[in-house]
């Protein structure tokens, strides 16, 4: 097996016929298949494993030892992480783009007319066009970028929505929406007057389209939706939404956290106002994230917060304002963070993000295991109209017990055990939390078949007579 100091100081990042090969290539033989010459691959020899190893291995396999992080064990079993849904692992070319930064050129950026900072400068706002060709957005000036997705939906919240809501006026979301996309409405619902409504649950637990539908009036003023739901990993559709907002004048915001790292993720196509994304979900940086917003809406918007950047003038009573994005880029921004988030774009890019999407098929593999119908357990996340890269394992009584299995529990599974930021939503389910598992590329179905074996082992312990 590669060690965690050999795969770091490769630095090689994807293995280097990857993005050659057909799209069918990453899932061949159902992706499978260990890739058994792994193991004595030596960083120093062949970078590419032969053709006939790779049409045997799964993405899982061919990415994973990018991932120094995952090649570890802990009480004698190796680490399968399963909650990418909470943060992803990162490439170790993302922590070398991080490590070149500031080693060689760290500068605040914009402003100085030294090498360093023409450098991050060049940098920073290369990361930017990245982000904007990721999604498809029309120009890289509709990409503003903020501390995380928690910080861009308050932006809209704050800058948007207390300029053009009032006493009266309707906000729509859903109740399998994140906490962070609920909490700023409700502040600028307290100010304002307007009114929350939410749309519930179909009795396939996904959220109801027709109600939303329904829920649609002169007196909606913004929309404000998941694009796929953290905890039931349910997608929505979101052209519609758009298409059905339009027609009375409504804004759609659309929480994309857990699309953007899985799937092509288009936002002319899909159409909504704005977009919001966090690096940390998708193997880049923590401590960024991106907005999108269409232009003209941008430029009409009111600063979210006030300092160096943002400003055109400044005189002693008032000062006038940049055009986005720098207008809603106060301060010195998280500069490594975001070049670290372009090279993570870069290394997602080179995989393809349709052929992430094709491998991703985590309730393929738990709907055909022998965990399917073990009582007292209850998987969501496994119906049609679910994303593949999420599922929950609900547990309706002794809940807490599953604590052991969600830090690892002997054997070595890292899952995410709470109520996932969704308070609401596990009101409504009828249970005070609930143990999530979440994949990204870089798992196996090995990993899976660990996985389903620790929670079956869990349910037996806990059902039984002991």
């Amino acid at each position: 097996m590669v060690s965690a100091a050999a795969a770091a100081s490769s630095l090689r990042c994807f293995p280097p016929s990857l993005g050659n090969r057909g799209p069918g290539a990453a899932t061949a033989r159902g992706g499978l298949v260990r890739l058994s010459s792994r193991r004595a691959r030596s960083t120093a020899g062949v970078a590419a494993p032969s053709r006939e190893a790779e049409s045997a291995a799964s993405l899982g396999d061919l990415t994973r030892v990018d991932f120094p992080i995952l090649d570890q064990e802990f009480d004698g079993s190796k680490l399968v992480y399963f909650d990418n849904g909470a943060t992803s692992q990162k490439p170790s070319c993302v922590m070398k783009t991080l490590d070149e930064y500031y080693r060689f050129y760290n500068s605040n950026v914009h402003r100085g007319i030294h090498v360093l900072s023409a450098k991050a400068t060049d940098a920073y706002e290369s990361a930017r066009t990245k982000v904007a060709n990721f999604v498809n957005a029309a120009n890289s000036r509709e990409i503003v970028f903020t501390r995380n997705a928690t910080e861009a939906i308050n932006l809209v919240a704050y800058s948007w929505g207390m300029s053009n809501l009032k006493q009266g006026d309707e906000i729509v979301l859903t109740i399998a929406e994140h906490h962070s996309a609920i909490v700023p409405w409700q502040f600028v619902s307290q100010k304002t007057g307007a009114t929350l409504k939410y749309v519930g649950l179909t009795k396939e637990g996904v959220p109801d389209i027709e109600q939303l539908k329904g829920l649609l009036s002169n007196k909606t003023k913004i929309v404000v939706v998941h694009h796929v739901s953290n905890v039931l990993g349910s997608m929505l559709p979101i052209e519609d939404i758009v298409t059905w907002s339009n027609r009375i004048g409504a804004k759609v915001l659309v929480d994309a956290c857990q699309s953007v790292p899985h799937m092509p993720v288009d936002v002319q196509r899909l159409g909504a106002d704005f977009l919001v994304a966090s690096s940390h979900k998708m193997c880049g940086p923590t401590g960024v994230g991106f907005l999108h917003g269409k232009f003209d809406l941008l430029s009409s918007m009111e600063p979210f917060l006030g300092g160096g950047e943002m400003i055109a003038d400044v005189f002693q009573d008032k000062s006038t304002y940049a055009e986005p994005p720098s207008r809603f880029e106060a301060g010195t921004p998280a500069i490594g963070e975001a070049i670290g988030l372009g090279t993570a774009i870069d290394y997602l890019s080179q995989i393809g993000m349709q052929k992430i999407h094709e491998y991703e098929i985590l309730p393929k593999f738990l709907t055909s295991s022998p965990l399917t119908g073990s009582s007292p357990s209850t998987l969501t996340g496994t119906h049609a109209h679910h994303h593949s890269a999420q599922n929950l394992i609900n547990r309706r009584t002794a809940y807490g017990r599953l604590a052991p299995l969600a830090r690892g529990g002997g054997h070595g599974v890292a899952i995410r055990s709470g109520h996932h930021c969704a308070q609401i939503l596990h009101r409504t389910l009828g249970i005070n939390a609930s143990a999530r598992a979440s994949l990204h590329f870089y798992n196996t179905k090995e990993e899976v078949d660990v996985f389903v074996d620790a929670l079956k082992d869990t349910i037996d312990f806990l059902t039984s007579e002991h």
